[in-house]
């Protein structure tokens, strides 16, 4: 009798160890999926951020051309060369005017001219005929450390710009055409005229884009209002 109840033990204690590998096993799963989720959420706020940071950068360019351009000589704007600036002449096919980064490594896995990922990413307006006033791609990483806000070489820094290294943002803009000037937000059509307007609409188009497996990006839009 008691060799038959040590027999039991023992089979007992297998199932119960086969019991509690599977339940461990199922919790590294779980585990491992929240923390690939957790991930993937924080990319996608922080490309958020840089689609942001796009956005802000294509409005601040219309209105240095509106207000003109810093002059670091003088440390004073240019008012000389105050403007509203027109669209270009040829239609847009997606390609940058400016671009701050080259193809080295390691920048050299995204060519913004031959990918277009902004460009594509954006319906609503006819390819045929559009034309925009500037379209610039931009490195996140690369921008920061070259704004001595965080520069040096210590290994914390250093690693935070590898890791901002793969955020890309970028923008172009197109002179929409006349509209009403309120000092205020308004909606204004891509067929705008100038009858009866007293104020200059641009549109801004804005990306951030993650650079990464899988790519991600974000996009955005804005409507600026000069008055003339």
């Amino acid at each position: 009798m008691r060799n038959s109840e040590k027999g039991f033990a023992l089979i007992l204690s297998l199932v119960l160890l086969l019991a509690m590998s599977l339940m461990g096993g199922a919790l590294i799963v779980m585990s491992a999926g929240d923390h690939k989720s957790n991930n993937s959420s924080d990319n996608y706020q922080q490309t958020f951020y840089v689609a942001e940071t796009a956005l802000i950068q294509g409005e601040k360019y219309i209105l240095n051309q509106f207000l003109g351009p810093w002059d670091t000589k003088t440390n004073a704007r240019d008012l000389t060369k105050k403007n509203m600036p027109p669209n270009q002449t040829t239609v847009y096919d997606g390609a940058m005017t400016k671009v701050n980064y080259g193809k080295k490594a390691p920048y050299k896995v995204y060519d913004p001219n031959t990918n277009k990922e902004c460009y594509n990413s954006f319906v609503g307006f006819d390819r045929k005929t559009f034309k925009v006033v500037a379209a610039e791609s931009w490195n996140f990483g690369k921008l920061l450390y070259d704004s001595n806000i965080n520069k040096g070489t210590q290994k914390e820094v250093v690693k935070e710009k590898e890791y901002l290294d793969k955020y890309y943002f970028e923008y172009f803009i197109t002179q929409v055409g006349a509209a009403p000037f309120r000092g205020t937000g308004t909606s204004v059509s891509l067929g705008a005229n100038n009858t009866g307007n007293d104020g200059m609409a641009y549109r801004v188009y804005a990306c951030g884009i993650s650079y990464g497996t899988p790519i991600q990006i974000v996009t955005l839009e804005s409507l600026v209002i000069l008055p003339k």
